[in-house]
């Protein structure tokens, strides 16, 4: 059995089921952490709650709304702002959150009061905003304040708002994924199908699982159009409210990220009869598979063949040269869910880099089925890992980069290992031919950062004292300092010492003013 245990969690032996090694010869039914599980008490897990998913992950994306959190203000801050979604009406829905500020004594009280109060002053404020979306966090589902009763009150009371109302408290499941799945069902029961939508081409889908990050949606429903094809709605990057109720009109659901949405698009095939089409945006040959099967489906693969091609011969030589200088590079591919296996085939044969271990926080068995298959021997798997198993991974694999989010990815470099992150990208959109280049050019900035290379020398035992003092000291010439600003514990001078080439014999007057009244003092 190719279970690994960390020496940082052999006081909890259930974490040793949690992380595997792929060994030799071995399939998926040896080398398959468990996953998606209870976290386990004292592992101090890093995962994102129910709440986070619901609204962090799939309702803020929406760009025409006011995303309410009904509970304490640090849910809202929490869910606020870190990840790039970006939309194309000023980006309303990354500048401003919206919270009911639930305190002590509306816990003991009730918050139904405030929570009405809130609503109506966020549309007071924002005029043009007529559509909302409420999220229950676990203070307030825990107290039983009936949300939907006062959404209902208000619309009373406004016909011209609409209010949707997600049940998402952050115990509402495992981990972020079980929001995904009540936000997508809640949805679906409360707003598909109230509005109906102008049909305009006999191509018709809705790209379900994509947010927009940095752009990536932008770059297929570029590909859509020169295809001939109407997207009807999109869940839910830079999507409007009014847009998603009308789902129901496709001829295709092309979803994207399974983990966050593969919910909608099955029921939406049970209850409309839209069939789910998977594709993947990431990779040259997975992208150009993609575009081929949407092209099969509705009997244009013509089209499809002609991007293809375009954009193959447009792109594949850049991606080759950074393959060329990325061959053989350790990569550790812990980005959180379907990524893990999006990228895991894909950056291997297309960029040369070897995926030396894989991990989610949050992913469920079938992301780590299609994850571990898709590395080679040798890789390791985990399972929601925490910061110190993190660590001693990083220094028992020694990779050369990380693609993960932003709180590992800083620890990352602080163990001067660099990171890209894998959430909200460096320098994205990834998705499309060009981002897929874009991408590797991000890898091979950081592989190569003289900065990272630089962080790695050890200066403890360096000519100059680093304690106080460094800049100023090295910035100020024996030449132009007096014998007293010299001696001054301002600059923790201690003798003549060269400076920084091309610093020698000029004037600091500035510097030696202030030396000189600090020193007086």
């Amino acid at each position: 059995m190719p279970y690994h245990e960390f020496e940082v969690s052999k006081c909890i032996p259930e974490r040793k089921m949690h992380a595997v090694v792929k060994g030799p010869g071995e399939d998926l039914t040896h080398a398959l952490p468990k996953g998606y599980l209870n976290t386990i008490p004292g592992t101090i897990s890093e995962r994102g709650c129910a709440y986070c998913g619901a609204k962090h992950v799939i309702g803020t994306p929406m760009k025409d709304v006011i995303h309410l959190s009904h509970g304490p203000v640090g849910c809202t801050y929490d869910t606020w702002q870190t990840k790039r979604y970006i939309s194309d009406n000023n980006n309303f829905q990354l500048k401003y959150t919206f919270a009911s500020d639930v305190k002590e004594k509306h816990i003991v009280f009730g918050a139904e009061k405030l929570l009405k109060q809130n609503i109506l002053e966020a549309f007071d404020a924002f005029p043009d905003i007529k559509r909302m979306t409420i999220y229950q966090t676990c203070a307030t589902a825990l107290i039983g304040d009936d949300i939907a009763a006062i959404a209902e009150e208000v619309m009373t009371e406004r016909p011209e708002v609409d209010i949707f109302v997600c049940n998402s408290p952050g115990f509402g499941g495992p981990s972020q994924s079980g929001g995904h799945h009540k936000i997508n069902i809640a949805w679906l029961n409360q707003k598909v199908g109230t509005v109906e939508p102008e049909i305009t081409s006999d191509y018709v889908i809705n790209y379900v699982g994509e947010y927009n990050i940095q752009g990536d949606q932008e770059v297929m429903l570029d590909y859509f159009k020169r295809m001939g094809i109407q997207v009807l709605s999109t869940f839910t990057g830079n999507g409007t409210y009014d847009a998603l109720r009308g789902m129901h009109r496709a001829h295709l659901n092309v979803l994207e990220c399974a983990r966050s949405a593969e919910y909608i698009c099955d029921e939406l095939r049970a209850r409309y009869g839209i069939p789910r089409l998977d594709i993947d945006g990431f990779g040259h040959k997975a992208l150009g598979d993609s575009l081929r099967k949407i092209g099969l489906f509705f009997g244009i693969e013509d089209r499809a063949e002609a991007i293809i091609a375009e954009e193959t011969a447009r792109w594949k030589p850049e991606l080759d040269w950074y393959r060329e200088r990325l061959q053989g590079k350790r990569v550790c591919l812990w980005p959180g869910g379907s990524k893990l296996w999006h990228w895991a085939h894909a950056i291997q044969e297309e960029m040369g880099v070897k995926v030396v271990s894989v991990y989610t926080k949050f992913g469920h068995q079938g992301d780590m089925e299609k994850g571990v298959s898709r590395c080679g021997e040798g890789a390791l798997a985990i399972d929601d890992p925490n910061e110190l198993e993190g660590q001693e991974a990083l220094l028992t694999l020694k990779p050369d980069v990380i693609f993960t989010g932003k709180r590992p990815g800083e620890v990352a470099k602080k163990m001067r290992v660099p990171y890209l992150n894998a959430h909200a990208y460096h320098n994205g959109p990834y998705k499309g031919f060009e981002g897929w280049v874009r991408f590797a050019r991000d890898i091979y900035n950081a592989v190569y950062s003289p900065m990272h290379q630089l962080s790695a020398i050890d200066i403890s035992k360096d000519d100059y004292a680093t304690d106080k003092g460094f800049v100023t000291r090295r910035m100020l010439s024996d030449a132009n300092l007096s014998d007293e600003a010299k001696a001054s514990p301002i600059t923790g001078y201690t003798g003549p010492f060269d400076p920084i080439p091309g610093l020698r014999g000029k004037s600091y007057p500035a510097f030696e003013r202030r030396v000189a009244t600090e020193a007086a003092e």
